[in-house]
């Protein structure tokens, strides 16, 4: 079951002509959006945290199921939740890394699944830190 999310803004009218109301529009700080993406990455970061929950909430029954509703093959499904194998710092890192103005994305899933593979945190780190270098990133910071 899906839950819708609510928002909350000051709305303003102005009169128009005769009895008619005329939305005034303003400048929201929610509306200014960076340029460029979100990285694949990222999007895929977010999608196997989802994922997650929807399993351990039951609301999915296990990663088959996901792959049906998904149309995509078990082994995909596999692929994207193998991120969450990834240290908590990295995740957190792949989730907030910078919008990509033009061009590809830097950092791609392939470039992470050898790291995902490692079950080592600190190897896992080093690994990462060097990807990042290699691909000349720098990983934006959740402030």
């Amino acid at each position: 079951m899906t839950r819708g999310i609510t928002i909350t803004s000051a709305v303003h009218f102005r009169h128009g002509r005769g009895r008619r109301k005329v939305l005034e529009r303003g400048e929201s700080p929610a509306t200014t959006v960076e340029p460029g993406s979100v990285p694949h990455v990222s999007r895929l970061m977010a999608l196997a945290l989802r994922l997650e929950r929807l399993v351990k909430d039951g609301e999915v029954a296990d990663y088959a199921d996901l792959a049906r509703l998904g149309h995509v093959t078990r082994a995909r499904v596999t692929q994207i939740m193998n991120l969450l194998n990834l240290a908590p710092d990295i995740q957190e890192e792949i989730l907030f890394l910078p919008r990509t103005g033009k061009g590809r994305d830097p950092i791609r899933e392939r470039h992470l699944r050898p790291i995902a593979a490692v079950l080592d945190w600190r190897k896992q780190r080093r690994m990462w830190k060097a990807l990042l270098a290699d691909q000349q990133v720098t990983a934006g910071s959740a402030d």
